[in-house]
């Protein structure tokens, strides 16, 4: 297996003013590799995000070192990275994330013709499969709709569907089932666990809250508390042997949840 380093970060530091929020943070990210960054609400996980997509807001103050696909790309922004440290992301809001007066067809075969190369024709197939791929109808009247004529759930698949067309090396899932149904967050797991998880697939960073969730899609968390890494290692080590006492209460708040998750898998 390809295991190809496509996130490293080093010493990463984030500021505001005089009051560091993040940091020191030290990982890495493997092509195929499926790893949780995990933490409370406030705990930076959703900020670190953003430093390594190159969202950061213009008022942090970043340092250390976030290498992309072996790029520096610490406070580069977007437009102006090269173009194998392009980072797909998929959105926790997903009106937000597609164009609302945009089909869903128009949306997916733009990144295929823009970094894959493909034709219009080539590219509505590639579409068409790619859909198929994540239990969506690959019809034109499907491809005909608006984000605003589908279900949350879809639209979060559709997402998932986006970020796959980018053919990056590694995507950042910032909290993507936060707000769906229970059924749904399963269906749309399950969908990111089978296309990051075959030869060859990108690496997955999972921002999330939710230990349950962690649970049915990585291999590896990495706990965040007050901006800092608290606890590294194996999921199954996480939730059977936790060291940390912040660990320990995001074990016991999941408890019941991740007994579900054992029985189903």
């Amino acid at each position: 297996m390809d295991r190809t380093a496509m996130l490293e970060v080093a010493g990463l530091r984030i500021s505001f003013g005089p009051r560091e929020i993040v940091g020191p943070l030290n990982f890495t990210v493997a092509r195929g590799e499926r790893i949780c960054l995990l933490g409370a609400s406030g705990s930076g996980k959703s900020m670190t995000a953003a430093a390594i997509l190159g969202l950061i807001s213009p008022c942090a103050q970043c340092s250390g070192s976030v290498r992309v696909n072996g790029h520096e790309v610490l406070n580069i922004r977007v437009p102006q990275r090269p173009a194998d440290a392009r980072v797909a992301m998929v959105f926790q809001d997903t009106q937000s994330a597609l164009n609302p007066l945009v089909s869903i067809g128009s949306q997916l075969e733009e990144p295929l013709r823009r970094h894959g190369g493909l034709d219009a024709a080539a590219a509505r197939e590639e579409v068409r499969a790619l859909l198929a791929s994540i239990g969506l109808p690959g019809t034109d009247a499907f491809l005909r709709t608006s984000p605003a004529e589908i279900s949350g759930g879809q639209r979060q698949r559709v997402c998932i569907a986006l970020a796959l067309a980018c053919r990056t090396g590694l995507i950042v899932a910032d909290e993507p089932t936060t707000a769906l149904d229970v059924v749904t967050q399963a269906q749309v797991l399950e969908v990111l666990t089978q296309k990051t998880s075959a030869p060859g697939s990108p690496g997955l960073l999972l921002v999330t809250h939710d230990l349950s969730a962690a649970m049915r899609v990585c291999d590896r968390a990495l706990i965040l508390a007050e901006g800092r890494i608290v606890e590294d290692g194996p999921i199954d080590q996480i939730l059977n042997r936790p060291r940390h006492s912040f660990t320990c209460e995001l074990v016991d708040c999941a408890c019941e949840g991740l007994h579900i998750v054992r029985e189903v898998a």
